[in-house]
């Protein structure tokens, strides 16, 4: 087999198994590990957190978490806070896993819910509501 055939398939529209395998285990122990006030940050502590979804690089050496805070509260400073623990959270989501590497955090906003709840509003308008019955 030609060296570049393999990759080919890994350079395609979306993220490969393995890919979406890691940022999915990520994804369990963040939460976890966010559930359970493992980290010593009261500020941190305090808040609900929510991950989404993590999204790793090609490489696995980055994961994107998509967060958010339950209810909206401290929604402003969730991703500092959460920047300023990665390296705690970082060491965690390595010995949990037992990765060779642990990848390098990095935290959003979570918008996903927002984006539904416009969604729903759009549905809920008269002129649209008459446009999907036509």
């Amino acid at each position: 087999m030609h060296p570049m055939a393999k990759n080919r398939f890994h350079d395609g529209p979306g993220p490969s198994q393995r890919q979406l395998r890691v940022g999915e285990l990520v994804r369990r122990v963040l939460s976890e590990v966010l559930a359970r006030g493992d980290v010593h940050d009261p500020e941190l502590n305090r808040l609900s957190v929510t991950v989404g979804e993590v999204r790793t690089s090609p490489d696995l050496k980055v994961a994107t978490a998509y967060v958010s805070a339950l209810g909206g509260q401290g929604q402003d400073d969730l991703v500092a806070l959460l920047a300023r623990n990665k390296g705690e959270l970082r060491h965690m989501i390595g010995k949990k896993l037992e990765l060779k590497y642990s990848p390098d955090l990095r935290f959003r906003l979570d918008t996903t819910f927002d984006q539904m709840d416009e969604t729903r509003r759009l549905f809920d308008r008269d002129d649209v509501r008459r446009d999907l019955e036509e």
